[in-house]
């Protein structure tokens, strides 16, 4: 499959995704905004799977197997009012695999250099940074939202300000992490990065009352 064809197909599947989030963003149209999610993904897995894996096909097929019959398992399990609970359990495990994904490029001794290089490590640390963001996030959703911790927002002093804190440490991180990945290096700062994150997906999620969190 050419790079052309390839490119081609994601930017399909990204457009599909935002006519899902435009769909589901309303009860009338929820059933297309799902439809045109499940396009959208279904097609960027057949071109990654034909156009970007060259091997290890089996485990790749066990993994989805795996991943799609855990999903049709709980979906037909609970509830309607259940769903956003699963929602957002499922959405931390997204959150998750951005974080592992993130880490293989990272880890991975790529041959670019110069600008191409800046722009690939950038790429990787805020895939990083906003897939802990959502991991955490998340899963302080699920637990809201099913009630195994309070809903009452928990807004403690100065967060605002804790949050600035944090972003200015993630955001320095960052240059950090350029110059360090640069010469080789760099990973510490990546980890500590990632700890915040952590810390900021459950901070901001824990000030938002539960019946605001779907």
């Amino acid at each position: 499959m050419n790079t052309g064809v390839i490119t081609a197909s994601y930017i399909g599947a990204s457009a599909l995704f935002i006519l899902a989030l435009g769909g589901l963003s309303h009860q009338e149209s929820a059933r297309r905004g799902n439809l045109y999610g499940m396009l959208g993904m279904g097609l960027a897995l057949v071109v990654t799977i034909f156009g970007i894996v060259s091997n290890n096909y089996f485990v790749l097929l066990l993994g989805m197997i795996a991943g799609g019959a855990i999903g049709w398992y709980l979906a037909k399990k609970v509830e309607m009012t259940q769903m956003p609970e699963l929602v957002a359990i499922l959405h931390s495990l997204v959150g998750l695999a951005a974080v592992f994904v993130g880490y293989a490029n990272a880890l991975e001794h790529s041959e670019l250099s110069g600008a191409a290089k800046t722009i690939h490590d950038v790429e990787t640390y805020l895939g990083i940074l906003i897939g802990a963001v959502t991991f955490t996030g998340s899963v302080a959703a699920y637990l809201k939202l099913s009630a195994k911790i309070s809903g009452k927002p928990l807004q403690l002093p100065g967060r605002h300000w804790f949050n600035a804190g944090l972003g200015v440490l993630a955001f320095l991180f960052c240059i950090l992490f350029v110059q360090g990945s640069a010469a080789g290096g760099g990973m510490v700062w990546l980890v500590l990065m990632t700890l915040i994150a952590l810390v900021f997906g459950v901070h901001m999620v824990v000030a938002i009352g539960g019946a605001d969190m779907p």
